[in-house]
């Protein structure tokens, strides 16, 4: 049973398929990895207790030939941001401490429908503000690779469940980085998709032209199949775009042959400078590349002068929504609810409420927003960085003008220890130097593991960009580095992960 929890999404669904495993046994499986390793990792919130009785429901369906879903059966870990109605939704905070949704998020009955079983939600930041699961109300996730270093941010929970072997396969959200970021220090892969291409239906809003739901996998096939089934159009999103898109594990397949490479122009930016990037980072990227080129690809030096702004430009526009998007929280119509001594206004419960229920780095960006759109300044700062934005837009448009894809690092440093930065905002912010500019842009993002650095053997991600609407090439490109990469390293780089306290791997 131990064996189940190791193999890939796509191969456990092959083995599920043929009736050489049961959805039980691969539940059951995984819930035992969680048992014996989670005291640790922290990577869930609730575990789904319901979870063998939903696996088991699968088993009937496909033994009384019932036609399934390639993934039907396989177990999905879910970030709380994403709304259920079978375990409390918290999105980290205490302010949600309990609450239960009266309806599914789209990507979670999409996947629901598919036959995924969802056996449990996942920490996060608060709110998906942070770069280190370190903001989350119910204490930090730890990376599977080093216990005493974070697990990326906000989707932590999600990269750490995935890297510890706890699920095959998660979902997450993505507003800066927050599946990039995580899968990069957890030697995973993350997807942000083209924005509008996932429904955000069902996600509790941090900035909503920033946000997007995407999968967290180990392997690029993997996250092209989660991808196919919570894609597509939602008329409950009015910002789902309502075009056809390509099977994404198809292209995936398709990379795999490498022949992707040839003539593939990849573009890297000029003013993203290696002083800004940890060493053993840096090298690791310039391995990729050099990996890619050997093999038919043309890499290409472009510029992309705004996107030095990015950061400035983000942490403008996201307070801003934030700050309006978390007004719902009042304790008037749903969550927590703090009660001051003596006689008590609306206004005086409300004040008390979001005081007790919101951590620090909420309140803080709550501040940093509500300044930004208040009168007299709107135009200096929100108006500004929506600018910046449109600036960054042209220059992709300019980049995407000259090659396929671009590439980058996909965050300066590997994961870093617990503390480093939780008492410098501007540092933990610039964890997403290189994530942000695709989400400002809306822009599909693909970051996978491109080995260990070599200046303290933890995981490094190179990050690949393509235009809007080009997912699939994402899938295409990604696929092809990583059997490359496999079959440099000789098998998959979570296999050279060290032991986890707690459980053996």
């Amino acid at each position: 049973m131990s064996d189940l929890i190791r193999l890939t999404a796509a191969d456990l669904a092959t083995k599920l398929a043929a009736g050489e495993v049961s959805a039980v046994e691969a539940t059951r499986a995984h819930l035992d990895r969680i048992a014996a390793v989670d005291g640790d990792v922290h990577a869930f919130l609730h575990v789904n207790q319901n979870a063998e009785a939903i696996a088991a429901d699968v088993d009937r369906r496909r033994a009384a030939g019932e036609q399934l879903h390639e993934l039907a059966g396989v177990p999905l870990a879910v970030k709380d941001v994403l709304v259920t109605t079978d375990m409390p939704s918290t999105s980290g905070s205490k302010i949600l401490e309990g609450y239960m949704s009266p309806y599914d998020a789209t990507v979670v009955s999409r996947a629901r429908a598919a036959g995924l079983v969802a056996i449990g939600k996942t920490n996060m930041d608060e709110f998906a503000m942070g770069s280190s699961t370190e903001h989350s109300a119910y204490g930090p996730t730890r990376n599977p690779w080093d216990l005493e270093r974070i697990p990326g941010g906000s989707g932590g929970g999600s990269a750490a469940a995935v890297a510890a072997f706890e699920a095959p396969l998660a979902l997450g959200s993505d507003t800066g980085g927050s599946i990039r970021q995580p899968a990069h220090v957890t030697g995973t892969v993350g997807m942000k998709p083209t924005y509008g291409g996932v429904s955000r239906y069902g996600a509790i809003a941090l900035a909503s032209s920033l946000d997007q739901v995407g999968p967290v996998t180990r392997t690029v096939l993997d996250s092209g199949l989660l991808h196919d089934v919570i894609g597509g159009h939602d008329v409950n999103d009015s910002t789902s775009l309502s075009k056809a898109w390509p099977s994404f594990a198809a292209a995936a397949r398709e990379g795999a042959t490498g022949q992707v490479l040839k003539g593939l122009k990849v573009g890297v930016i000029k003013e993203l400078p290696d002083s800004g990037f940890q060493a053993g980072v840096s090298q690791s990227f310039r391995e990729s590349l050099a990996l890619m080129e050997a093999h038919g690809a043309e890499i290409v030096e472009i510029s992309a002068p705004h996107f030095e702004y990015g950061v400035a430009a983000y942490y403008l526009i996201l307070p801003a929504e934030a700050s309006s998007n978390l007004a719902k929280f009042d304790s008037v119509r749903f969550g927590m609810r703090v009660i001051p001594d003596g006689g008590a206004t609306v206004e005086d419960v409300m004040a008390a409420t979001r005081a007790a229920g919101f951590g620090d780095e909420v309140k803080r960006r709550i501040i940093l927003g509500t300044y930004a759109l208040s009168s007299g300044y709107y135009d200096a700062y929100y108006g500004s960085a929506q600018k910046v934005r449109t600036l960054i837009q042209q220059d992709f448009n300019s980049a995407f003008a000259q090659v396929d894809v671009i590439a980058t690092p996909t965050a300066p440093t590997t994961a870093f220890k617990f503390g480093e930065k939780v008492g410098d905002p501007i540092q933990m912010y610039l964890n997403d130097v290189a994530t942000i500019p695709a989400n400002l842009a809306g822009v599909p993002g693909m970051t996978l593991p491109s080995g260990l650095a070599s200046d303290d053997n933890l995981p490094v991600g190179i990050q690949f960009l393509a235009p809007a609407f080009e997912d699939a090439r994402l899938y295409q490109v990604g696929a092809a580095l990583e059997a490359l990469l496999v079959d440099q390293w000789g098998g998959p780089l979570l296999d050279r992960a060290p032991e986890l306290n707690g459980g053996a791997r």
